[in-house]
């Protein structure tokens, strides 16, 4: 098993740099043990113009049989250690036994590390990378060197594919699974190069020497840091490096998917994967519930508790979707789940859409709805996805009616937009429905302090008149009228705890609160 690096240079930057990339030093021959082998590390050319580092793997054919699984069955074994004890292509292509002994013999060049020249490591230098043998199996996904391409070619690579013949002398054999390989860029560094090789090798291949784990998810994110969360072919390279095991594959989606939403806000993966957590459902200060305690209370008779903040939320926008008339509701920013819960009790709405940005959340969700558990009909309602609400969506679009229920206040300001114009400008549903808290309420919650916001994670909270122009702004850039209604009971002074704007592009249908137009008047 054989794979070479090369690079140029010149005498201000000499091709040899490679060696302190790599910590090997191009006089030399080094020798290093594997767990199935061994592996040899040469320069066949080091000059300041051109050098060549090669690594040569050479299996233990018994050692392979001693510490794999010999005949390949179980534990998602590959067909390929099924073959023979003594005749297999596992000391000859390039596999996951090469990519192990890259981690191994590479260690510190792929973490970018280098002492002596700290410098090198964060630059990009000329490489090409050649592998004489690499397994592409198509397994009804598209193998060979239309694979190859789709892999390395948006990472940058310029890609040399050709596949191997069974037999040169007998063309008329056909082509076999083995394909020959070049890659060229200018644009990728050598530690990120090794990452992308140490993942797409074993996927090229189809099969590991040895039993997935779910460490292998940890491994897989690790190693793709910063490139495989925006790879097109991200969910192909996650099946095939996880064997196919559905669960690994499905946790690694979550979280790659995650990393991307992140990387295109420009936020910390813990920033916007912060839905869960150790507090009640109700996420606003104080107790939460909205009558003062009477005399009653303190009697021997149990009193019924009075309901929850949270559950006249759900009870407000239950209502405003009932007076819509939607059967097709996206819940925006569903976190728990605790809104299509109360969703799924009412027949009149045949279709169910759960969104949001934290994957943590999403997992919370299902193990509270149980869909598993649910008759199909009833399972088949109801759909969980995981998206960022400031980006466009196809999957949003064509419901009756959407739901941002306790989220605008979750985002900065600078952001707002964009969720405007993804929800009302392109997702475009016939009524949406917006719950925020009213700041002017806070100074009712004794246990909330002055100038505190209810939630560590709201970025701001609205008066009344604030929401009031806001939500006229809105209804009046995409066409909607607006209709405001109070949540709680209202106070004379600083008004209800949470306030609610139901949007409707058909004004057809009465309600209950303030009309705003969207020229911005209003009716009663």
């Amino acid at each position: 098993m054989f794979m070479s690096i090369s690079t140029t240079g010149s005498a201000e930057s000499p091709a040899t740099d490679l060696g302190f990339l790599l910590h090997k030093h191009p006089g030399k021959v080094q020798r290093f043990t594997t767990s199935h082998g061994e592996a040899h590390v040469f320069y066949p050319v080091a000059g300041d113009e051109v050098c060549t580092a090669a690594l040569l793997l050479d299996i233990d054919p018994i050692a392979l049989v001693r510490k794999g699984r010999g005949n390949g069955k179980g534990r998602g074994g590959s067909p390929d250690f099924a073959l023979s004890q003594y005749v297999n292509d596992r000391p000859y292509a390039a596999s996951s036994l090469l990519a192990v002994a890259l981690r191994t013999v590479f260690r510190s060049a792929m973490k970018g590390d280098c002492a002596l020249r700290p410098e090198l490591p964060g630059q990009v230098r000329p490489l090409r990378i050649e592998l004489p043998a690499v397994p592409a199996n198509g397994a009804g996904e598209g193998g060979g060197p239309a694979m190859v391409a789709r892999l390395f070619q948006p990472l940058g690579w310029r890609v040399e594919a050709s596949a191997i013949p069974l037999d040169e002398d007998f063309p008329e054999w056909g082509e076999s699974r083995y394909v020959r390989v070049a890659l060229a860029s200018d644009a990728v560094r050598l530690a990120d190069a090794l990452h992308q090789l140490y993942v797409l090798l074993p996927v090229l291949d189809g099969a590991k020497h040895y039993w997935v784990a779910p460490d292998e998810v940890d491994k897989l994110l690790a190693a793709g840091e910063g490139w495989l969360a925006a790879h097109p072919e991200r969910a192909l390279i996650a099946r095939r490096y996880l064997s196919r095991r559905w669960s690994l594959t499905r946790a690694a989606m979550e979280r790659l998917e995650l990393a991307r939403l992140a990387e295109a806000d420009d936020r910390e993966v813990e920033e916007i994967d912060n839905a869960v957590d150790d507090r009640p459902d109700d996420e606003d200060a104080g107790t939460e519930t909205t009558t003062a305690t009477t005399a009653a209370e303190t009697a021997d008779a149990p009193v019924p508790r009075p309901p929850s903040l949270a559950e006249q939320r759900r009870t407000a926008v239950l209502t405003a979707l009932r007076d819509s008339g939607a059967a097709r509701v996206a819940d925006l920013g569903c976190g728990q789940g605790e809104l299509i819960g109360e969703l799924m009790k009412d027949a009149r709405f045949t279709e169910i859409l759960g969104v949001d940005v934290s994957a943590r959340a999403l997992q919370a969700a299902n193990r509270k709805l149980r869909p598993a558990r649910l008759p199909e009909r009833q399972a088949a309602r109801v759909t969980l996805a995981q998206g960022a609400l400031t980006y466009t969506d196809a999957r949003l679009k064509g419901y009756d009616a959407a739901v941002l229920c306790e989220v605008i206040e979750h985002l900065d300001l600078p952001r707002l937009p964009a969720l405007e114009y993804a929800v009302f400008g392109s997702a475009r549903p016939r009524a949406v429905v917006v719950t925020t808290p009213n700041v002017e309420y806070n100074v009712r919650w004794e246990s909330l302090p002055a100038g505190r916001a209810r939630h560590a994670d709201h970025r701001f909270e609205w008066s009344r008149a604030e929401f009031g122009a806001w939500a006229g702004k809105v209804a009046a850039a995409y066409g909607y009228t607006v209709e405001l209604r109070p949540v709680g009971p209202e106070d004379p002074e600083v008004g209800p705890p949470t306030q609610l704007a139901l949007f409707r592009t058909d004004t057809t249908t009465p309600g209950t609160g303030t009309t705003t137009t969207p020229e911005g008047g209003e009716t009663r």
